[in-house]
């Protein structure tokens, strides 16, 4: 009985030595990739949304009364400059012309004798001086329905694209009533809000007179071909926001884009001093983003990171690492927090320049 219990004794001692080997052999067989942040200058192209508006754009009102006797143009169609667009009917401002012209000349004749009067002291200055009023007079009036006739006439004020009508031939309009609208889409002005920091990043890096180019990218994602400049930045900052509006400026001459389309605009912005780190080696918990910090024990521990904007396969990390601090390059499936490990250190510019076969 005594030999039966020292045996399992001597059992029992040599299977939990052999399962601390084990442990100790797993945890030496676990060797794999650490880096460190990599700390650099760097652009990042941002995206912001857009509004798109035609370089002019305006809305076409009837300037008379009347009904709208003729419609030269259709709905979408181009026009040229001083090309007639619609006629109000003009017979009223006709007479109204026909009737001054009437006037002027009456009141002309008037002023005539009373002139050759004048000139043989006939009648006085005073009464010279009142005729030449009437006389201007009635020329104004003339003008005055020579200008109301043609306004009857609105042509189009400069090139450019027909929107829908609203009113329909034969309708009654008023004077001010919308007509249609007119738009010059030859070039485009895109507007889009950018955020303080990014606006003094900006400025910091833009040197003297010179412009940025942006892209756009419009709403079926695919991106213009023309690029644009920045041409012009609002004065104030909206204080709701935080935001600044700034103006690009698109050529279109294939006249793809029109007023009213959305689309964003994808704008290099310069980051100094910022910490880069591969997409790969980090996991996402709840929507929020870790590493695995390697500390001076060889173990590893889950750490989160605040992404400050993503890169294709890299992110921009603004806080919960440094640039001395190593992590956990592949492999982060395969561990857990508090786990030792053995490793091989990898430089952060080789760790990057080789990204995209490691992802491969």
């Amino acid at each position: 009985m005594k030999r039966m219990s020292l045996f399992l004794s001597l059992f029992a001692v040599c299977c939990v030595a052999s399962c601390t080997e084990k442990k100790e052999e797993k945890e030496e067989q676990i060797k794999l990739l650490v880096s460190t942040p990599l700390l650099t200058d760097t652009t990042v192209t941002k995206e912001y949304v857009a509004q798109i508006h035609a370089y002019q754009h305006i809305e076409l009102r009837a300037l008379e009364k009347g009904y709208l006797q003729k419609i030269f143009v259709d709905e979408g169609q181009t026009v040229k400059k001083g090309q007639p667009m619609f006629q109000i009917m003009p017979p009223i401002y006709q007479a109204d012309l026909q009737k001054s012209q009437a006037e002027a000349n009456y009141v002309g004749m008037e002023y005539k004798n009373t002139k050759s009067l004048a000139d043989s002291n006939i009648v006085s200055k005073n009464e010279l001086a009142l005729s030449r009023a009437k006389f201007d007079k009635a020329n104004a009036d003339v003008s005055l329905a020579r200008t109301h006739l043609q306004f009857t006439s609105i042509k189009a004020p400069f090139a450019g694209i027909m929107d829908h009508f609203q009113g329909r031939l034969g309708s009654l309009v008023n004077e001010g009533d919308l007509l249609t609208t007119l738009s010059d889409n030859s070039k485009m002005w895109v507007y889009y809000n950018v955020p303080e920091a990014e606006y003094l990043a900006y400025k910091e890096h833009l040197k003297g007179d010179s412009t940025m180019k942006v892209k756009l990218m419009m709403a079926n994602n695919e991106v213009f071909k023309y690029p644009g400049i920045v041409q012009t930045i609002e004065a104030d900052f909206n204080n709701e926001t935080g935001n600044i509006a700034f103006r690009a400026t698109f050529p279109n001459p294939d006249r793809l884009l029109r007023n009213g389309e959305t689309g964003s605009v994808l704008m290099t912005v310069p980051l100094n001093h910022v910490l880069l780190i591969p997409q790969k080696a980090t996991l996402e918990v709840l929507e929020k983003k870790y590493v695995y910090v390697v500390d001076k024990n060889n173990v590893v521990h889950q750490r989160e990171v605040t992404i400050g904007a993503e890169m294709p396969d890299l992110f921009i990390i603004t806080g919960g690492l440094t640039s001395k601090d190593k992590f956990l390059l592949e492999g982060i499936r395969k561990v857990k927090d508090g786990d030792k490990i053995s490793y091989t250190y990898e430089t952060p510019q080789k760790a990057i320049s080789q990204l995209k076969v490691h992802s491969e």
